[in-house]
């Protein structure tokens, strides 16, 4: 069962303690990510993410690497659209410790101006790597083209030019406006105390002054194409349709009906472009949300003789699934849902991770049986109807790169999907 504390200063903490563990997951997450970015400003707050690690007021990069690997622990950190997030695996005595050096990273980064030019050609590699992956920036160009001109279809790494250009009061400047007690979230899972990890919070965070919330644009879903003709082995297509935000009561009825799309083995597309026709070694669809939006994400990989057909079945399955989806399927679904929700939070940086993000969109955390009586409440008919609405609506964005000049236009796949 967790515990969840807020501070006078809206700073939260939410722990749950894990009986059997000798270690525990800490971490801070803030609710700023690429989305919360001005158009200026893209990547910054992965750029930030990056400098926490480069040196402190009080710590080198170095102490910070040694001061938690000398009790044989795990520092790292992330950036998604929505989040940056600061986390440790440590044995539970070295919870103290951990969670000192993370509130030093993030509330007493040095930003060097050295540190800065030599992270700032780090993260242009970075970038440049994702580039020559096809099937990595492809899901980039996809969420640009359902996205385009805001803030959350920008790619999370940023823009060359834009990262070229990002110094110390740019950074401060978004920490500044963006890391405020009300804005962050200190979750922990494993062997853990809660009492005293409020008392350590209120030493870290507790004098933070109020911050105002800066808005946060709202999504607009938009059906666009970007295609990328280039002499590759392989025409990479990547499908976007639009689905609920994780508010929307059909948030799990569009997980469940991506999991019967391209779930796994046994799945429909998996079936029908691998088994049956031998077009792709790789295929799946997935749904992902967001506060105010939300994706299926469908990709497979082809030869370019071959992705005309690939694309076409691909609409196909979709439309068929709406029009003969079967309750073995269902179950299937909804089984491999509950599954790896339950054996995922087997580990304490997993039930940390979900505390916060659970505690970030629902201002509370629901119990892990009232996620899967919800899941458990999708039937066939919410199924078919979701089905028969995306179908009716095709709410589609495409991306396409490598020989794929043989690949339908957005517009003939989704007149394909209508009809």
């Amino acid at each position: 069962m967790h515990r969840l504390t807020t501070l006078p200063n809206g700073f939260r903490i939410v722990s749950e303690y894990m009986p059997g563990l000798a270690s525990a997951a800490v971490g801070v997450w803030v609710m700023a990510g690429a989305r919360h970015e001005r158009a200026e400003e893209n990547g910054i707050a992965h750029f930030l993410e990056h400098m926490a690690f480069k040196g402190t007021t009080r710590r080198t990069a170095l102490q910070i690497a040694e001061e938690i690997e000398d009790v044989g622990g795990y520092i790292n950190a992330y950036t998604s659209r929505d989040a940056t997030a600061y986390y440790a695996r440590v044995l539970g005595a070295d919870v103290p410790l951990a969670l000192d050096v993370i509130a030093d990273i993030v509330l007493n980064p040095a930003f060097d101006p050295r540190e800065i030019e030599i992270e700032r050609g780090v993260i242009l590699q970075e970038i440049g790597q994702a580039l020559d992956t096809p099937d990595d920036v492809i899901f980039d160009w996809l969420q640009e083209a359902s996205y385009p001109d805001q803030a959350i279809g920008r790619p999370i790494l940023g823009a060359t030019d834009r990262v070229a250009s990002h110094g110390a009061d740019a950074l401060r400047g978004f920490v500044a406006g963006h890391y405020g007690p009300g804005q962050m979230i200190l979750s922990a899972a494993g062997a853990i105390d809660h009492d005293d990890l409020v008392k350590l919070a209120e030493d870290q965070f507790g004098h933070l002054p109020l911050l105002a919330m800066p808005p946060t644009e709202p999504a607009r879903f938009h059906c666009g194409e970007r295609r990328e003709v280039k002499r590759l082995e392989q025409a990479h297509f990547a499908l976007a349709i639009e689905a609920p935000g994780f508010r929307d009561r059909d948030v799990y009825t569009a997980q469940i009906f991506a999991a019967i799309l391209g779930g796994g083995m046994s799945s429909r597309l998996f079936q029908k472009l691998r088994e049956e026709r031998g077009l792709c070694y790789t295929t799946f669809a997935q749904a992902g949300a967001h506060e105010d939006t939300g994706t299926i994400t469908i990709y497979a990989g082809t030869g370019g003789g071959q992705v005309k057909a690939l694309a076409e079945l691909t609409i196909d399955e979709v439309r068929r699934a709406a029009e003969d989806m079967t309750d073995a399927e269902l179950a299937r679904a909804r089984s491999q849902m509950k599954a790896g929700l339950l054996m995922g939070l087997e580990s304490p940086s997993a039930r940390a991770e979900r505390l916060a993000r659970m505690l970030a969109i629902w201002e509370r955390v629901p119990s892990l049986e009232e996620t899967v009586e919800k899941i458990d409440a999708v039937d066939l008919p919410a199924i078919r109807a979701y089905g028969e609405r995306t179908a009716g609506e095709a709410r589609l964005a495409l991306a396409l790169y490598g020989p794929v000049k043989r690949a339908p236009e957005l517009e003939a796949l989704r007149e394909r999907l209508v009809r």
